[in-house]
């Protein structure tokens, strides 16, 4: 799986860049078909913002974005929500599968 962090407008620490790069490698566990992940930090604001693209395979990317006061408040917040999507489309597939409806035998 590919992690991919990028700085518009300013730059973040190495440090940073580390702390981040190993929270969001954390996201597939939430669902397994992860395939890529992309951190975008606008540092333009008074208030940085922070987007979280996860790429996955059979399905459309999940997308969340969120400020805060600085950088990893951002980030934290933005993978709650990216967490809470993942969850819940894991949830939706393992749903559907639990009510196929199951072949009966009929013995006439």
């Amino acid at each position: 799986m590919e992690v991919k962090i990028i700085a518009k407008h300013g730059e973040l620490a190495d440090s940073i860049q580390e702390t981040m790069t190993e929270k969001v490698s954390k996201l597939p566990r939430f669902f397994e078909r992860t395939t890529g992940i992309q951190v975008v930090a606008d540092m333009s604001h008074s208030e940085p913002e922070l987007e979280i693209i996860v790429s996955a395979e059979g399905t459309s990317d999940f997308f969340a974005k969120d400020k805060g006061t600085n950088v990893m408040v951002a980030l934290d917040k933005t993978i709650s929500k990216i967490e809470q999507q993942l969850r819940k489309h894991k949830e939706k597939l393992t749903e559907h599968r639990k009510h196929t409806p199951k072949p009966t035998d009929s013995e006439d």
